[in-house]
Order: structure tokens, then sequence, then C-alpha cells
């Protein structure tokens, strides 16, 4: 019913010009404006969209909502803190001094963005 269908992720955030200018000028991404107030869409590489929205009563997502592969973990978490972002870290999870964690499963990272919801950097498995 749906294969044909270009189903597309979103995700709430407080501020919708924080949103705009941590995912366009933090991370690169390319944001587009949705021609509605309170919503952009994140273009990504792969020809996918995110849709992110200002929702009044925002409450931050407690799971990774967004992840993105990359090449060398420690290289991505170095430009983040360079850019003033910090990793979280998670009781149960081994993390190094960086907070990547290399135990079963992928290495990975988590940071938040300006709205709390969690991002990850983690070693490509696509």
């Amino acid at each position: 019913m749906f294969k044909d269908t270009q189903a597309f992720s979103g995700f709430s955030v407080d501020d919708i010009e924080a949103a705009r200018s941590f995912y366009g000028d933090t991370l690169g991404l390319n944001v587009s404006d949705m021609g509605m107030d309170g919503l952009i869409s994140l273009d990504l590489a792969n020809g996918a969209r995110v849709l992110v929205y200002a929702k009044e009563n925002h409450t931050p997502a407690t799971f990774t909502i967004l992840n993105f592969p990359v090449d060398d973990v420690a290289a991505a978490v170095d430009q983040l803190n360079a850019k003033g972002i910090e990793m979280l870290r998670y009781d149960g999870f081994d993390q190094d001094e960086k907070g990547i964690a290399t135990q079963e499963g992928p290495t990975i990272a988590w940071f938040n963005d300006p709205a709390g919801n969690v991002l990850s950097v983690l070693e490509s498995v696509m």
C-alpha cells in the first residue's frame, strides 16, 4: 500500500530559529523553509527529508532521533567538540574520555540539539 510513497520522519523543537541555526550552520546540513511558520526541513545527502517543527510544549526525545553515520567517530566528535558540542554519557555504556562507546554494536557517541533531542554520530553501518 505504501511502497511507492516517500515517507519522512519528523520531530519537534522548542525554538525553530535555534534549530535552523544548529542544523544548518553548526552541523552543515541543508535546511529548507517549508513555507509555513514554525516548519523547516532537513534535506539529507541521501535525498531523505526530515521535518522539524516548533511545538510550544516540546519535550525532548529521550531516545536517538537522528543518527549520522561517519567513517571516523573520533574525528567527528573532535569536530563537534570544536563547535562547543559536548557528548552525552549514559550509565551502562563503557565510554572513553571523548564519550565514545565501542561495546556491543557500532562505535557511537551521542549529543543534544538545542531543544535537548538526542542525536548521534556512529560508525557507518549501512
